[in-house]
C-alpha cells in the first residue's frame, strides 16, 4: 500500500511543477506585453502634451493627457497584481478595485470633457438632451460605484489590520 501511495503522489507533483512553471510563463508573457502596451501609452500621453503646448489654453489636451496617463497608472496597477500574484500565490483583490477605482475616475474625466463640449455648442437638439441626461445618470452610478469601491478598500485594509494585529497578539 505504502508503494501505490508513492507511486500516485510523484506523478501528481510532476504535472503541478509542469502547471506551475506554465503558468509562470504565462504571467511573464502578460508582464511583457502590459510593460510595452504601459510604455507605448505613456509616450502617446507625452507625445500629446507636448502637441498641446501649443494651444495652452485649450482643457482639451489637458483632459486626454490625464485620460492616457490615468490609462498607464491601470495598467501599472494590473502588473502589480500579476507581479504580486506570482510571489504569493495568491489571488489579491484590492488591486483589481484600485483599477476599477481609477477606471471610474477615467470615465468620469471622459464624460465631463463631452458634457462640457456638448454644452457649448450652440445647437443644443433634443438628442443632445437626451446624452446629457444619460451622461448624468452615468455619472451619478460611477459616484456610488467609486464610494462601493473605497469602502471595500477600507474594509480590506481593516481585516488584514485585524489579522495582523491578531498574528502578532497571539
Amino acid at each position: 500500500m505504502a508503494s501505490e501511495t508513492s507511486e500516485t503522489i510523484v506523478p501528481r507533483q510532476t504535472a503541478n511543477r509542469i502547471f506551475l512553471r506554465v503558468e509562470h510563463s504565462l504571467y511573464l508573457a502578460l508582464g511583457i506585453l502590459l510593460v510595452l502596451t504601459s510604455v507605448l501609452a505613456l509616450a502617446s500621453a507625452a507625445a500629446t502634451l507636448w502637441n498641446g503646448l501649443g494651444e495652452w489654453s485649450s482643457t482639451e489636451t489637458v483632459f486626454v493627457v490625464i485620460d492616457r496617463l490615468l490609462f498607464v497608472l491601470m495598467l501599472i496597477e494590473i502588473l502589480h497584481t500579476v507581479r504580486v500574484s506570482v510571489e504569493s500565490g495568491s489571488l489579491n483583490c484590492e488591486p483589481f478595485l484600485v483599477v476599477g477605482l481609477i477606471a471610474s475616475i477615467r470615465r468620469i474625466l471622459v464624460i465631463t470633457l463631452e458634457s462640457s463640449k456638448m454644452a457649448q455648442g450652440e445647437n443644443w437638439t433634443e438628442a443632445s438632451d437626451h446624452v446629457f441626461r444619460t451622461s448624468m445618470i452615468e455619472l451619478g452610478v460611477l459616484a456610488v460605484l467609486i464610494l462601493v469601491m473605497v469602502a471595500s478598500i477600507a474594509v480590506l485594509r481593516k481585516s488584514k489590520q485585524r489579522k495582523a494585529g491578531g498574528a502578532i497578539g497571539e
